[in-house]
């Protein structure tokens, strides 16, 4: 019989340009370590410089094991807070600076708050949670538009508070529902462009946030951050002419 070569193709994000916010840990790391498999050149963002050094650290020895020559990922760490548009402007400077266009851009940057009722929920808790889970996704993606071309995709991670309620957790939901509306929004705008906008909408996934939104919760049910990781890469892999608006990913047993 004849004897066939194992042919490794390229893969398609491979070179590709991607910043991921709130990479540092849960989510947003488990994405960032997806992409750089795939060969994506990688910029990472956080407010805890000693966390995004650490994540750095553990990306920059990540190679694409798809490629014949284990191709290495540049990945460039900057600390950022989102819900200041000074921070935002420096970090697009940055970006203008490397000469590529951005290709991918991963809006993962959010926070919760503990369990308490609209009664009991102090005001600089609320304006935290939606300056930062809202405000601050307005401000990245406008920025990144400015660096963006035809063929880029958006993907907002929301989770499933975007069109469900959990009682206790107002400034979560509404920011979340909020970031929704912007997000179908911005969707519809860029079509025209040919620029995808995804909704990433995931279950409980076994992260730090719980920590602050129910620290008892069971993780045992949880998905894992790496699982929700690799719906996103999925999406990403499709043909430009298609596009998947709504990732919802769920633990089989439903919600918690």
């Amino acid at each position: 019989m004849p004897k066939h070569k194992l042919s490794l193709r390229k893969p398609m994000l491979a070179g590709r340009l991607a910043l991921v916010t709130g990479a540092n840990r849960g989510i947003g790391l488990a994405i960032a370590r997806a992409l750089a498999r795939e060969g994506c050149n990688l910029i990472i963002t956080g407010r805890d410089q000693r966390a995004l050094a650490k994540a750095r650290t553990e990306l920059d020895k990540l190679q694409s094991p798809r490629l014949p020559e284990r191709l290495h990922v540049p990945v460039l760490a900057q600390c950022c807070d989102v819900r200041s548009p000074d921070s935002v402007d420096y970090l697009f400077a940055l970006v203008r600076g490397l000469r590529q266009p951005l290709d991918i851009l991963i809006n993962n940057a959010g926070i919760g708050h503990p369990n308490r009722t609209v009664a009991e929920l102090p005001y600089p808790t609320w304006i935290e949670v939606v300056d930062t889970n809202l405000n601050g996704l307005f401000l990245m993606t406008q920025a990144a538009l400015a660096v963006m071309k035809r063929g880029s995709t958006i993907v907002n991670n929301l989770s499933i508070a975007a069109e469900r309620v959990f009682p206790g957790s107002a400034a979560y939901n509404a920011s979340k529902h909020g970031a929704l509306g912007f997000t179908n929004t911005l969707r519809e705008e860029l079509r025209p462009k040919g620029i995808r906008v995804i909704a990433l909408m995931p279950g409980a996934t076994d992260t730090a946030i719980w920590h602050a939104l129910w620290p008892t919760a069971p993780r045992r049910k949880m998905m894992s951050a790496e699982t929700v990781a690799q719906t996103v890469v999925d999406a990403l892999l499709l043909p430009e002419s298609t596009t998947i608006e709504k990732i919802v990913v769920m633990p089989a047993s439903g919600t918690l």
